[in-house]
């Protein structure tokens, strides 16, 4: 029986990976460099370690760069970028239905919690939550499960009983990695990325009722 659902943030909720690919994007043309989608995709969903893009301009720039004036300047671009963003498609009625239905809410992120609540608390979606779990939380972030097992701690259900909404492959591998059935709903960035893990896939969540949702049988989902 359906408890809770747990959502990702960035790319799930409201789209910041477009406008981030797209500001390093901008700012690496500056520099003569190239940015590729195969090099932004393997820090999206999780932390820089994996691929930090700031320190790749800087190292692969013939030109001076100063960290601080660069994370300005993309800082700068994304916001312009953002300013054309809204909750993705269907989520709001998600939230909307869950709560009419009793079940519980929390948000998974590999972002940090100032960040997570700057965008809810901007799209008046924060009073949904039940829970939040954020980087500064966690030893790893995603693609290690324990983001997801912390929001399942949090709201006191069992994987089999959640729901995971995610729209890259390392937030799903994340919530595969702990049992939870996965719902990828990718964005114009992600959609184009290879998902080698077991999930079901929407190109909106306006495209799956809510009440199917609550009445379907969940499939738990393992990673290996």
């Amino acid at each position: 029986m359906l408890k809770a659902i747990i959502f990702d943030l960035d790319g799930t909720i409201i789209d910041t990976e477009s406008s981030w690919f797209n500001a390093f994007c901008d700012i690496y043309k500056q520099y003569d460099v190239d940015f590729t989608l195969e090099l932004y995709s393997t820090c999206i969903g999780t932390g820089l370690d994996a691929f930090n893009p700031y320190d790749y301009l800087i190292q692969n720039s013939t030109q001076p760069i100063e960290l601080a004036e660069l994370k300005q300047a993309v800082a700068k671009r994304f916001n312009e970028l953002m300013l054309q963003e809204a909750v993705r498609p269907g989520v709001t009625d998600y939230l909307d239905q869950a709560k009419a239905a009793g079940l519980k809410l929390a948000v998974a992120s590999s972002s940090s919690r100032d960040w997570v609540e700057r965008y809810l608390n901007q799209l008046g979606l924060l009073h949904y939550f039940d829970a939040i779990c954020t980087a500064s939380e966690v030893k790893q972030v995603k693609p290690d499960p324990e983001l997801y097992e912390l929001a399942l701690q949090k709201l006191q259900v069992q994987a089999s009983e959640a729901v995971a909404i995610e729209d890259s492959p390392n937030g799903a591998r994340g919530a595969v990695a702990a049992g939870i059935h996965c719902i990828v709903v990718p964005n114009p960035i992600t959609k184009t990325l290879n998902f080698d893990i077991p999930h079901q896939r929407l190109s909106s969540l306006s495209e799956l009722e809510f009440q199917e949702l609550l009445t379907k049988p969940l499939q738990p989902t393992h990673n290996g």
